[in-house]
């Protein structure tokens, strides 16, 4: 069953607590206000109930994906999001937004300077707290109001916040009951001075990359966290803006980086809407290059888009997604 009541709050960051031993399931806590003066916590899990303990964490300084124009006003409060893909719900495996090899495992809170999961959050949230101008988005479920009830970090009237700021599919036993698809968590950052976000993703080390469309429940014959660079097939570029009216001839091009022919038999792209586009049954050969059209519904919009490559077992192979900025550049080819 997936999370009752998934969405966004846009808000900024007045204060943060950081939890360690001897609490049994410490947390980074966020207080967090809205342009209404709305108080909510933001609960950020740094271990895992689960083995191995430490989790999963990517922080990408200079985060380009078409989800962030699709965000309510900065500091708008709670917007619930129904999960789906073309809008702004997250799904880590289907959004494209990186690349999963790319997260480290970090623990909680050790001694020492910027070498634990609470530090490396402490080096853009504190940034943020100082700073007004920062708009902050917390990506989760919400809980609460808490009528009469003061929360029990911060000690605001009434208790309110968001929890579930990781990943939230793929997961195991207990926890599976939550598995869903576009209903992850994650803590964007748009820093304006600077003209750039920065995109803070978490997910726990037992959690599968490989999920079911309608359950996000783990696929048990995939392999669990997969290494996208190592994959055979790759996007490398597409013409999504070519030149001239509609309908426009938009074109893919994938490489076949592994050192043998592979037969795109039963192969298939992925659009950002998750319409589907099958391959030409025919053999690339190794280190050459093969580019398809569009069309059949498979549509690479103008203000952004993602790219899915899936294997014949309707793996995902490889992601990749564009900006709004990329995309009006009309007849250039953007390279990924």
């Amino acid at each position: 069953m997936p999370l009752k009541n998934y969405g966004v709050l846009a808000c900024r960051i007045a204060a943060r607590r950081r939890e360690g031993a001897p609490d049994d399931t410490p947390h980074y806590q966020l207080h967090l206000t809205d342009n209404d003066g709305t108080h909510y916590r933001g609960a950020i899990n740094v271990l895992s109930q689960q083995a191995p303990s430490e989790l999963l964490f990517l922080a990408d300084e200079d985060f380009r994906h078409p989800v962030t124009g699709n965000l309510p006003e900065a500091g708008s409060g709670w917007t619930e999001l129904p999960p789906g893909p073309g809008g702004p719900s997250l799904d880590f495996i289907r959004g494209n937004l990186f690349a999963p090899e790319d997260m480290r495992p970090l623990p909680p809170d050790v001694p020492g300077q910027d070498n634990d999961l609470s530090d490396r959050l402490d080096h853009y949230v504190v940034r943020a707290t100082t700073d007004p101008t920062v708009a902050v988005y917390v990506f989760g479920e919400r809980w609460g109001p808490e009528r009469n009830k003061n929360d029990k970090v911060f000690d605001f009237v009434p208790g309110n916040g968001v929890h579930d700021v990781h990943m939230n599919q793929g997961s195991v036993g207990q926890f599976s009951s939550s598995n869903g698809v576009w209903q992850d968590g994650g803590l964007l950052m748009h820093f304006p001075s600077e003209s750039r976000w920065v995109g803070i993703f978490l997910a726990f080390q037992s959690q599968a990359w490989h999920t079911d469309e309608k359950t996000g429940h783990r696929i048990e014959t995939a392999e669990p966290r997969p290494v996208e660079r190592n994959a055979s097939v790759r996007i490398m570029a597409a013409l999504v803006n070519p030149t001239g009216p509609a309908p426009e001839r938009e074109t893919i091009t994938l490489l076949n980086a592994s050192p043998t022919p592979v037969n795109l038999e039963g192969w298939m792209l992925a659009d950002a809407e998750d319409h589907m586009l099958a391959l030409p049954a025919a053999a690339v050969a190794a280190g050459r290059t093969v580019t398809v059209s569009g069309g059949n519904g498979f549509e690479l919009g103008n203000r952004g888009g993602a790219i899915t490559l899936l294997d014949p077992a309707g793996l995902k192979v490889h992601g990749v997604s564009y900006t709004e900025e990329q995309a009006q550049r009309e007849g250039w080819t953007v390279s990924f």
